[in-house]
């Protein structure tokens, strides 16, 4: 009667994979979905005394597959893959609430005669609070939708990386691929602009471009000739030999150690408010005398200033050389 009881209390949360993935730029003879995830099994959250798994429909390759062709006929030549690494779901459970968490990593490659080339990965987590939305199964299934949605879109935009894996080494791609970057290895930076994280990890500065200071020694554009183009439009610069990333409100300096690349920042810096004194003008950067604007901006001339950066409550935040993005401490932001 109790193993009943228990049962009755189980309830599934279907993953509803019902946006569009319809891709307009190119078509693809194949989509294949390798599932290596060592848990089948996704997680689930209590809503009142009931359990609720999230699970897929059938299961995760199948539905993944049929989502995809259903928006992408079968044509053209290029051979898609998508490599499941990880879903999970838990839930941390408090007197008058809990917080559910989602944690997805997802690859994907596109296929070739010589191997796997790179092309795109999700890797997040995600939470709800139930003081939010009591639904924290369906909210949770949702995100999942949208986080594998986001994923082909970025994938269907992205260029294939050159370097190549063969199909036994996917299983350690990551590493592989990450060793052949070139950023990791060279002790000489050159100087110049590049354009977006791809060519700033590979080290391929956009050709012809010569970096621009104002009178007061920040940088605010690069130069090819007649082309003059706003610093704020490259994804990095090396400056006299040192690396820096352009942020919302600046830049700043980029940083090595055996981990990879991090810069130090304040979440103000990354995400400014609507109603910040910080801001972009003319290509260059504005903001109050003594404003973190120039205390970012300034190291990029100033040795003394770059320490004095270095001592500012910033916070470590890695630079992911799958996507470019910024990979944040789950403390970030938060007051210690």
């Amino acid at each position: 009667i109790l193993l009943s009881a228990s049962l009755c209390a189980q309830k599934t949360e279907t993953i509803k994979l019902s946006q569009s993935v319809k891709s307009k730029k190119h078509d693809y003879k194949s989509f294949t979905v390798i599932d290596w995830r060592a848990n089948q099994e996704i997680g689930s959250v209590m809503y009142h005394k009931d359990q609720v798994n999230i699970a897929f429909e059938n299961e995760a390759a199948k539905d993944l597959q049929n989502w995809f062709y259903g928006d992408n006929p079968v044509r053209g030549n290029d051979e898609l893959v998508l490599l499941l690494e990880n879903i999970n779901i838990s839930e941390d459970k408090h007197e008058k609430y809990s917080i559910a968490k989602l944690e997805v990593r997802a690859s994907t490659f596109l296929k070739k005669d010589d191997g796997y080339h790179f092309l795109s990965r999700k890797d997040t987590v995600a939470t709800v609070s139930s003081r939010t939305t009591p639904y924290l199964a369906q909210s949770l299934a949702k995100k999942l939708t949208l986080t594998f949605s986001e994923l082909l879109k970025n994938t269907y935009r992205a260029k294939a990386w050159d370097f190549v894996v063969n199909q036994d080494e996917l299983s350690n791609y990551s590493t592989l691929l990450k060793n052949k970057l070139e950023i990791y290895k060279t002790d000489s930076l050159k100087d110049g602009v590049y354009k977006d994280y791809y060519s700033f990890f590979t080290h391929n500065p956009e050709p012809g471009f010569i970096i621009e200071t104002n009178n007061k020694g920040i940088v605010t554009k690069a130069v090819n000739g007649k082309e003059k183009t706003s610093i704020r439009n490259f994804y990095a610069f090396v400056y006299k030999g040192v690396p820096f990333k352009v942020i919302p409100v600046g830049y700043v300096e980029i940083f090595r150690d055996e981990q990879g690349l991090f810069i130090e920042v304040k979440k103000e810096e990354l995400f400014p408010e609507a109603n910040s004194s910080f801001m972009m003008v003319g290509g260059g950067i504005a903001g109050l005398i003594g404003s973190v604007v120039a205390n970012v901006a300034i190291v990029a001339i100033d040795a003394k200033a770059a320490q004095k950066r270095r001592a500012m409550a910033g916070t470590e935040v890695s630079l992911d050389p799958f996507t470019g993005n910024y990979i944040l401490p789950e403390d970030f932001g938060k007051s210690k």
